[in-house]
């Protein structure tokens, strides 16, 4: 690789980064980026690992606010130009595989959210028609926003936002959704298709009962793909800034059942709802810190393991203290034939967040371009 040196941040670069360059030493590689230099910078390309976050003033033990105390980007601020420019090389044969499902599906969804309503209003008999829609941005294929889950304990959002920054009379923009739309989101995805994995080594389970996804097994399912999941500082295959996909089965499953099956099984009640995906064990939780993703998504409603039990959410880890965008619902199927057709897992991948000053969330409105 090229030496690169770091775009100029003004006082934003912290010392040991400027001392490297009057060195010469201006090289990826070399720039690590230390705990207690704040704000930290995103082109580093070794960050502290979860175990080494500094301890910050006024905020929980354990939150990454280390872009600077007026950030709304948290991970996103890892797709640096140069990070993106990078990425279009995975572009090979330039095929577009759309990543949402449509906008009624699910036909109802879970956790009693809205079902989506459309309607086309004539403005001019037999000649000129409207859209409207009625939607929560949570029913299908979504982001998360850092306004969506908050840090329980303290009920601080992502970078200290509280309550009261989202609704009543002090409402502001502080970790709207529409600062995600403005900045961008594009960058490397890779997939693990772990239902595949799981269906070819007798693990069998069904997306839409409690199961957790351990570190262990999507290690097994990267090396069956020829993916190492280590950071690449560590010799792996993961970059800063990848997006993370991970196939559980509900999308499938999903299809394989009735109407009438659906609508039984989004209507449980809370305590009875549960579906696949990542265990919130300590390794994995360490794992998805220290590898930097700009952001973490998944074909099941809820990306981690339903339920939480005591109050154990890793959405709390990862919006909240972190500031890594979560992904639910995105429609992967197409992807992963296409991929294993390929033998290629990863690719270029674009998504266009709602440009809603104050949103919560959003659709996901993503493509993923092989």
């Amino acid at each position: 690789m090229a030496p690169r040196t770091p775009a100029a941040r003004g006082s934003s670069i912290s010392n040991h980064l400027i001392e490297n360059q009057l060195r010469g030493n201006s090289k990826m590689a070399s720039r690590s980026q230390i705990p207690d230099h704040l704000p930290w910078d995103p082109t580093c390309n070794q960050f502290p690992t979860l175990k080494q976050l500094p301890k910050l003033p006024n905020a929980p033990e354990g939150a990454a606010w280390v872009w600077g105390s007026d950030d709304q980007l948290g991970r996103l601020n890892l797709l640096t130009p140069e990070r993106v420019k990078a990425s279009a090389a995975e572009i090979r044969t330039g095929e577009l595989i759309r990543l949402d499902l449509p906008l009624d599906v699910p036909k109802k969804p879970a956790f009693e959210r809205e079902t989506f309503i459309h309607n086309i209003k004539t403005l001019t008999k037999d000649v000129v028609f409207d859209d409207t829609y009625a939607l929560n941005t949570q029913s299908g294929t979504q982001w998360d926003g850092f306004r969506h889950f908050a840090h329980i304990p303290t009920k601080s959002f992502y970078n200290g936002a509280t309550s009261k920054d989202i609704i009543g009379e002090a409402a502001n923009h502080k970790c709207s959704i529409h600062h995600w739309a403005v900045h961008g989101v594009a960058g490397r995805g890779v997939l693990l298709d772990y239902r595949h994995y799981a269906q070819t080594h007798n693990k069998s389970y069904d997306p839409y009962t409690t199961h957790a996804i351990t570190l262990s097994e999507l290690q097994a399912c990267g090396k069956l793909q020829g993916l190492d999941l280590r950071p690449e500082s560590q010799g792996g295959d993961i970059r800063v800034g990848d997006f993370l996909l991970i196939r559980s089965g509900f999308i499938q499953r999903y299809g394989e059942l009735s109407p009438e099956d659906r609508y039984t099984a989004a209507t449980r009640s809370h305590g009875d709802l549960g579906f696949a995906g990542v265990s919130r064990d300590a390794d994995m939780r360490e794992w998805l810190h220290d590898s930097y993703f700009a952001g973490v998504m998944g074909d099941s409603p809820t990306f981690e393991a339903w339920p939480v039990p005591e109050g154990d959410f890793l959405h709390m880890s990862l919006l909240a203290l972190w500031g890594c965008p979560i992904g639910e619902m995105w429609d992967l199927e197409t992807l992963a034939v296409r991929c294993r057709e390929l033998g290629k897992w990863t690719f270029f991948l674009t998504s266009a967040p709602a440009n809603m000053p104050g949103g919560v969330g959003s659709h996901a409105n993503a493509t993923a371009i092989l």
